[in-house]
């Protein structure tokens, strides 16, 4: 038995996943050596039945939760949080690669702010098949987060890397299990700063977001950013700030333009973006 379970862990690293073992073993493979140098615990929580990534968390020797149906990423943090036995709770995608010193840096940065209670580090992007061409002019296609090299006080961080203590999650309540892809985590921060709660951003605690070389082409990102666009914009509406149809339409059209002028192959994805958010705005014209 690993010794991180018969002791109270330092923490619990939590990792919502469905279905994508192969990124899976990658993000354990940089997480386990760190957290068992910690005395961490890591929790890997499947949205629905999934032998094949139980089988390669096991083989880390993480621990396994698993929901009955797949209900979504914060339905899986909300089990990951009943689970976890540590405290903070970190929260990382099964899609990252955390470079040695990532988890150290995180934990310290906890120890250090007592007075805040949710953390998040540096999110960088790795297209490892180098993704589509780009004019330099527009972000990377896929999530993000830098505030720069000094630490400091943030109005968001993101759950691909994300610590938060439990008395948050206590006092602000569980994630929100009917958002998906847009506003998940969002949705919970801004409940609990709303409470006076602040969030911290820790510029050590960096890690990369992976994309393999197949999920880096053009088609395949573009799919993704239309979906994801589509449910920006349904965020949008429930917190009232959704543009108005002709401005969904202004960005599609600016998108177009800036993939013709630049010769922006990355322009197409954030075309797709917004082509998903015009394309569910008339959605909602026509209900």
């Amino acid at each position: 038995m690993d010794e991180t379970m018969t002791r109270s862990p330092t923490a619990s690293i939590v990792i919502p996943t469905r279905h994508r073992a192969g990124y899976l073993d990658v993000a354990l493979a940089s997480i386990v050596p760190q957290a068992r140098k910690a005395g961490a615990e890591v929790l890997v929580v499947a949205d629905g039945p999934d032998p094949e990534s139980a089988g390669v968390a096991r083989r880390h020797g993480a621990r396994v939760a698993s929901l009955p149906r797949a209900s979504g990423a914060n339905a899986a943090r909300n089990l990951g949080v009943r689970e976890a036995r540590g405290d903070p709770i970190v929260f990382v995608d099964d899609d990252v690669d955390a470079p040695p010193g990532w988890l150290d840096a995180l934990l310290a940065g906890v120890t250090a702010h007592p007075d805040h209670e949710v953390f998040g580090g540096p999110i960088h992007a790795r297209l490892e098949g180098g993704g589509p061409r780009a004019c330099g002019r527009e972000p990377p296609p896929i999530t993000t987060l830098d505030y720069g090299h000094q630490d400091r006080d943030v109005a968001l961080v993101w759950s691909a890397n994300m610590a938060v203590r439990r008395r948050a999650l206590e006092r602000v309540g569980a994630f929100d299990e009917t958002l998906r892809v847009r506003g998940d985590e969002e949705d919970w921060e801004r409940r609990y700063t709303a409470t006076g709660g602040r969030i911290r951003y820790l510029a050590s605690a960096g890690l990369e977001h992976r994309r393999t070389p197949p999920d880096s082409a053009l088609r395949t990102l573009s799919r993704a950013a239309y979906g994801y666009g589509r449910n920006a914009r349904r965020y949008d509406v429930r917190k009232g700030v959704a543009p108005a149809i002709a401005s969904e339409l202004r960005t599609v059209l600016g998108c177009a333009w800036h993939v013709l002028r630049r010769r922006c192959a990355t322009g197409v994805v954030l075309g797709a973006e917004a082509a998903g958010r015009l394309r569910e705005a008339l959605a909602e014209r026509a209900r």
